[in-house]
């Protein structure tokens, strides 16, 4: 049975556990969702006054969780995948298809996406963007700013990914994503 050299699993393990790190810190931002839609409820209903800013808090917030998770989301094998056919594969068939969609099709995805929406950002911040959907008129490029952070921490977690792929490719075994190896 093939080992995988140390260094080849501390880069693996070390944008894991970067990823998983990150994603402590965006669970912070359950804080605002989770106050803003409380504060609502309780101004809505028991005081009789609907508040002007709960809408974009609550909006913004969610939108920002679910893109900054999204790099976690591929570190526990959690996105979706078409398994009609995937189960019959063998590991070195699935490690193959996996290599060549993450060069061919994810790799060359996050940095078309990550130019176009930091470019998308500065503009937003360059004419000062606001929503439009409450008379609260937040300022947009917070959340225009997060689409290419989540681009970039994706782009970083789909290395490591895809290098567990090219070991699945060349030995036909899984560094799976919840196991534990020493370093």
């Amino acid at each position: 049975m093939a080992t995988p050299t140390p260094a080849y699993l501390a880069t693996i393990r070390g944008i894991d556990k970067f990823t998983e790190y990150t994603a402590y810190v965006f669970c912070l931002l359950n804080l605002p969702l989770i106050g803003a839609n409380t504060w609502e409820v309780v101004s809505r209903y028991g005081l009789g006054e609907p508040t002007e800013w709960a809408l974009d808090t609550t909006t913004q917030s969610y939108g920002a969780m679910f893109m900054l998770g999204a790099a976690y989301a591929l570190s526990k094998g959690a996105h979706v995948r078409t398994d009609m056919l995937w189960e019959n594969f063998s590991d070195r068939t699935k490690g193959l298809i996996d290599a060549a969609g993450y060069i061919l099709f994810f790799m060359p995805t996050m940095i078309v996406l990550f130019w176009i929406s930091i470019d998308d950002f500065f503009y937003s911040m360059s004419i000062n963007e606001r929503s439009n959907t409450t008379s609260w008129q937040p300022v947009l490029w917070p959340l225009r700013g997060v689409i290419p952070l989540a681009c970039l921490l994706l782009f970083i977690q789909g290395i490591a990914e895809l290098m567990k792929s090219l070991w699945a490719a060349r030995t036909g075994q899984f560094l799976v994503h919840q196991e534990k190896l020493d370093l």
